[in-house]
């Protein structure tokens, strides 16, 4: 049976399907490089800041950029600063519009995303999944092109927008995908497929780290081509793109074209018949055609959509509030602070591990379930969390606590790319049938870029705040995601979305009826 199923997969498995998958994925990698690149230069953007700015940076802030040889890449550049503190006072308020311009170049890139994610359905239905991952990507080239070219004006200013337009992109690439990718994966890959976007995240974040040392692209010359160079990954996916199928889901249902939509799966599936495929989208599309197009006010005001709908919701904001974007932003900050000698590469160190264990959750995903990994995902980042507060807290008293937390930074990663990391980009789109799909696709994205935003602007400010305990933080939030998966995250693995909403009925049904008991029993006490 188990070689049957694997046969089946392998023929399932075209050159089509993979360069379609790949090309899409390829605005994943985009959103991790952007979400990566912003961490190893921190120092150095933040001393030519400094500069532009006509401040000076306190010490341990900004002016920490000398390189691994010794030598200083802002030499013959102090003597041009035109310092604006003399007093303690002054050089603090320096510090904190350094602070308030780099958070701000983190977290507008969130902010971005959050706006554009609105308009994935309607972009995604009007111009078709592939026409609209192609028209997006003008907004990557402009964006990288923005911060390729920060030093020949204000660089704050450039670098702010740039990546405003970026998160642009992001935030319509991280619906579209998704979309696409769940909408040409047979049922039996949709899982392995899906995980995929996450290790296109990772392999950006990776990548970038890897470029951001300071021999290589994260250096004052530079770093602008090493904020820009995701630009080149957005031509790469543009010229791709144009040999990848329209999904013959969004052909058959969205514009009822049959001949083509048989076309394409043919391409995408090879030799296999259409027909199994053909029949479950007429089954969907007419069950799209009697609940019709959903908008956002009907998928939170309907009941029928309310238990998806806050599922949907609670694991986009889980994996934001996971703590794992305060790694992924700062996490040579929090390595420094940890008594790590070389945190740059401690923090590649990170992104190899993130990177290897993504790929080993691409094979766990349809054996395992998703459930269970997403459980079994918090659970872990909520030990791990714990113990780097410990780690942090006892580092004064004891040296080695500073492995500690190394040790548990790596496990928090680990156990983020079993579950919570990839899960939530796919299962939203497996939670929905095509008729409230889009909308709820726009408003997870909403959710999980803002979350993402409200962690990148503020975690520099918590920690400051509250030290090494600010992972407590997150250690409470994991155990409130970890109960809530628990009690009402269901399994999608190997399900239609027929069966899948049925399972929502089923839970609906069950609550009503535990409410009708209590309610029966507290009319006979009285």
């Amino acid at each position: 049976m188990e070689e049957k199923s694997k046969m089946q997969t392998e023929k399932h498995l075209t050159g089509t399907l993979v360069l379609s998958v790949f090309t899409a994925v390829l605005g994943f990698f985009q959103f991790g490089y952007s979400l990566g690149v912003i961490n190893a230069p921190q120092k150095v953007i933040e001393a030519h800041y400094g500069r532009v700015l006509g401040i000076v940076p306190l010490d341990g802030h900004a002016t920490n950029t000398s390189r691994e040889d010794g030598t200083d890449p802002q030499a013959g550049t102090k003597g041009t600063l035109a310092p604006l503190a003399d007093t303690s006072e002054d050089l603090a308020t320096s510090s904190h519009i350094l602070t308030m311009y780099w958070s701000l170049s983190v977290s507008v890139f969130a902010v971005g995303g959050m706006v554009s994610s609105f308009t994935v359905g309607w972009v995604g239905d009007r111009l078709g999944r592939v026409k609209a991952m192609l028209v997006v990507n003008v907004l990557s080239i402009a964006g990288n092109l923005l911060m390729g070219l920060a030093k020949f004006g204000p660089s704050h200013i450039l670098i702010i927008a740039g990546r405003a337009v970026t998160g642009l992109y992001c935030g319509l690439s991280s619906g579209l995908v998704p979309m696409y990718v769940s909408e040409v994966s047979p049922t039996a890959l949709r899982g392995a497929l899906g995980t995929l976007h996450q290790l296109a995240i990772v392999t950006g974040i990776l990548i970038s780290q890897v470029l951001g040392l300071d021999f290589l692209l994260g250096n004052d010359e530079m770093w602008p081509l090493l904020l820009g160079l995701s630009g080149m990954a957005a031509l790469l996916q543009f010229f791709l793109l144009l040999l990848c199928p329209e999904s013959p889901r969004y052909l058959y249902i969205k514009l009822g074209k049959v001949e083509e939509a048989k076309r394409n799966l043919k391409r995408l599936r090879g030799n296999c018949d259409p027909m199994k495929e053909i029949a479950e989208m007429e089954k969907e599309k007419q069950e799209a055609a009697s609940e019709k197009k959903v908008s956002i006010r009907q998928l939170f005001s309907s009941s029928k959509y309310r238990q998806a709908v806050i599922v949907a919701l609670m694991v986009q904001i889980s994996q934001q509030f996971s703590g794992i974007n305060a790694i992924f932003y700062y996490s040579t900050n929090i390595f420094e602070r940890a008594g790590v000698d070389q945190p740059v590469y401690a923090t590649i160190g990170v992104g190899v591990v993130n990177t290897v264990f993504t790929v080993i959750s691409v094979f766990l995903v349809e054996k395992a379930g998703r459930r269970s990994l997403f459980l079994a995902g918090l659970m872990g980042m909520l030990i791990s969390a714990v113990a780097m507060t410990v780690g942090l807290v006892l580092l004064s008293q004891f040296a080695w606590m500073s492995y500690v937390s190394m040790i548990a930074i790596f496990l928090f990663v680990i156990f983020f790319e079993v579950g919570p990391g990839p899960i939530p980009w796919f299962i939203v789109a497996e939670l929905f049938s095509q008729g409230p799909r889009p909308a709820a696709i726009a408003v997870a994205g909403f959710c999980n870029w803002a979350c993402n935003f409200i962690v990148g602007m503020c975690f520099q400010y918590i920690a400051d705040l509250c030290g090494p305990y600010v992972f407590a933080i997150f250690a409470a939030l994991l155990l409130l995601f970890f109960l809530f998966a628990y009690f009402k995250v269901p399994e999608t693995k190997g399900k239609s979305f027929e069966e899948i909403a049925a399972v929502f009925r089923r839970k609906k049904l069950s609550a009503k009826a535990m409410t009708e008991l209590q309610d029966l029993r507290a009319t006979e006490e009285a």
